[in-house]
């Protein structure tokens, strides 16, 4: 593999002087000698998915960002992340992963899948790609598309405008979805629906319709078009828990990220916020969302504020507060991408816009009861807990309904619903107690440093085009 972005990019002094013609010595020089430049699609498809669930499940954009933000989590040691202190290192994680392993595996898949007549592999890694430039997209606004998707001759991309991103998105999803053929070539290497076509064509549509509801505030009618060509086109969405979109890990040293870090940190705690949530719904998900405190306390769980100082977060006390659950802890735990739970909410979203004919309040049941049967919880509690008034869906504010059960669903899936708090402005959550950032949240994430030194020309005109480059300047999509 060619980790072109990152490692060809020395300087920006050697950006600036490079000429056209040397840029083919470059990557040339940059070829590792030891590494087959024929590599297999199989294994560029497991690392590409392998690399992307490291870094959308880990440490710098999950755990010390989005899991913050949302309230999910909080910081009892080292909270300076969690009042939004960062430098302009903090995220480059996503963006490094994404622009030099992930996307570069899948676009040399794509081409691999050309040469061979294999449009399987296409339309997998079409999808796989969707989902990468989404991700960051949501996280950053502008980011490059169009030029990243050939880094050879486009050494310093420019960045692309988001509704340009989302809808260029949308059409490589259609192409995916026309690519996929159940029936068609194998594929090897797929270790989230092990190598099942018929799923990836659901997983595509799904991506699709959450896509479409990014920009349904500011363009309903390509959105309710998505969905138009979604139903004719057949296949359907993920339909079921079993037909979750997830990476489900392995034992050390291919455990879960979380996991991972447990094993030798001990500064994250369940955030008060949610656990509060969870305790004035009755919501059957508390003993599964977080753990018991180790010492007794009179509410077995126990949260603490986002935000805290040092001192004030350690002395709430490590062993009188609680841990996120032990599901999430063990090395097995999945990274899920797409639940059912959430195409559920989505379909009942846009049934609520109107762009569908389905019933809102039935897809809206469904989804509440998918995720609790996603986490084993038994079917008497679900009946008990969707026929509570506080869960009713109320059809009068579809925002306020979905987007605080939604959130709820969401656990764990950090970025995911970062995103989606942005948009639906559901919980309405309050800023960190100790936040720096006067009294405002964070909207997203900032651009990596070395982009200004690397990519300094794109970089002051995405910044232009968007806004500052500072944590609370909002993102196109996020309009209320």
């Amino acid at each position: 593999m060619k980790l072109k972005y990152i490692s060809i990019l020395l300087s920006g002094t050697l950006l600036l002087s490079v000429a056209t013609s040397c840029k083919k010595e470059l990557s040339d020089l940059n070829k590792n000698p030891n590494a087959t430049q024929n590599p297999q699609p199989d294994y560029l498809l497991t690392a590409a998915i392998k690399n992307t669930a490291d870094t959308y499940w880990g440490i710098a954009n999950n755990m010390d960002a989005s899991l913050l933000f949302v309230q999910y989590w909080a910081k009892i040691q080292y909270t300076d992340p969690d009042r939004y202190i960062y430098t302009n290192t903090s995220f480059q994680e996503l963006w490094t992963v994404a622009y030099s392993k992930s996307i570069v595996n899948l676009n040399k898949i794509i081409s691999i899948a050309d040469a061979q007549s294999n449009p399987n592999y296409k339309g997998v890694a079409l999808v796989l790609r969707s989902w990468t430039f989404a991700l960051l997209t949501d996280q950053y606004g502008d980011v490059p598309y169009k030029q990243a998707s050939n880094i050879e001759q486009f050494l310093t991309p420019a960045y692309d405008a988001q509704r340009d991103i989302y809808f260029a998105l949308l059409d490589d999803l259609k192409a995916a979805q026309a690519s996929l053929d159940p029936a068609g070539k194998a594929i090897l290497g797929d270790v989230i629906y092990s190598n099942n076509i018929g799923l990836w064509k659901k997983f595509a549509n799904s991506l699709r319709l959450r896509i479409a509801l990014r920009i349904a505030d500011r363009e309903p009618e390509k959105a309710k078009q998505v969905l138009a060509d979604i139903q004719a086109e057949g296949s359907g969405y993920i339909s079921s828990n079993s037909e979750i979109a997830q990476l489900v890990y392995l034992d050390s040293p291919n455990q879960n990220p979380i996991s991972n870090l447990f094993d030798t940190r001990d500064d994250y705690r369940i955030s008060k916020t949610i656990v509060d949530k969870l305790f004035e719904l009755k919501d059957p998900r508390l003993p599964i969302y977080a753990s018991p405190t180790k010492d007794a306390t009179p509410q077995t769980y126990v949260g603490i504020p986002n935000g805290l100082l040092v001192g004030d977060a350690s002395n709430l006390g490590f062993s009188k507060t609680s841990k996120p659950g032990t599901y999430f802890l063990v090395p097995h735990a999945p990274a899920v991408i797409i639940s059912y739970a959430e195409v559920l909410f989505d379909r009942a979203e846009a049934a609520a816009r109107g762009f569908t004919a389905e019933n809102a309040a039935d897809l809206y049941n469904q989804a509440v009861q998918a995720s609790l049967k996603q986490y084993g919880v038994a079917d008497a509690d679900v009946a008990t807990y969707t026929a509570s008034a506080a869960v009713k869906y109320d059809a009068s504010d579809f925002r306020k309904s979905i987007g605080n059960q939604k959130w709820i669903a969401l656990f764990g899936q950090g970025l995911e619903a970062f995103a989606e708090w942005r948009r639906l402005d559901y919980p309405q959550l309050q800023p960190a107690v100790a936040g720096a950032l006067n009294g405002k949240m964070p909207v997203r994430l900032i651009y990596p440093g070395k982009e200004q030194s690397l990519n300094g020309t794109n970089y002051t005109s995405a910044v232009s085009h968007q806004g500052a480059d500072v944590l609370t300047t909002k993102l196109w999509f996020d309009v209320n």
